[in-house]
């Protein structure tokens, strides 16, 4: 049985999977509401676990202190819920894919040409076709991953419906939705997952085993 977690832990997780940003972006992240979002992140600024700073670009961002109550509340939410396991092997089965989605951002970014690798300018459409057929095909092996993840921990229960959603704005033809960064876009869906399995199990990407 799925296992759901305490606004404040979600909304540390958020804003440590986001790095950096405003409320309505943790909120995302988190799968809370904004105003919900909003309220937890004043209270992190005022117990010192967060830092919100002003300008052209302003956000909140976890101290040193928030990073590991973030850590502790995460650490014991996995021994509490008894979800360890199931969340480090849906995490293995991941990351014999996850290698698969850089080729086909790579094939997606560049094309071949004469034997030469140029920038894609996606004047192929029978290219971007195949491409975009090779994300459906990855997204029909992660879904079942997003799945399992969400049957052990509710906060991954989203993931499945965000990188579909990606995906059928691809395949309509709104192809910002394949890598375009600051929107919800599949890569950067994956790559917040990708943390979040990270963050969850205690891994650092630097010390991760190749697929």
């Amino acid at each position: 049985m799925s296992t759901s977690s305490d606004l404040r832990t979600l909304v540390l997780h958020g804003l440590r999977l986001k790095g950096f940003g405003g409320a309505e972006a943790v909120a995302e992240a988190a799968g809370v509401a904004e105003g919900d979002a909003k309220s937890e992140l004043d209270g992190l600024v005022g117990d010192g676990l967060a830092t919100y700073r002003e300008g052209r670009l302003s956000g909140f961002t976890l101290t040193p202190a928030g990073r590991e109550e973030h850590a502790r509340r995460l650490a014991a939410e996995l021994e509490a819920t008894g979800a360890r396991d199931a969340i480090q092997a849906a995490y293995e089965r991941f990351l014999g894919i996850n290698g698969d989605l850089l080729g086909i951002c790579t094939a997606w970014q560049l094309r071949d040409v004469g034997g030469e690798s140029v920038i894609n300018d996606h004047t192929d459409a029978a290219h971007d076709a195949a491409v975009i057929d090779q994300l459906a095909e990855l997204d029909a092996k992660v879904q079942p991953i997003c799945a399992e993840l969400g049957a052990a921990l509710d906060r991954f229960g989203a993931y499945g419906s965000r990188l579909g959603e990606a995906l059928a704005n691809v395949q309509a033809g709104d192809v910002d939705w394949f890598t375009k960064p600051m929107i919800a876009s599949y890569h950067t869906v994956w790559f917040e997952l990708h943390e979040d399995l990270l963050t969850t199990l205690g891994i650092e990407r630097s010390s991760e085993a190749p697929a």
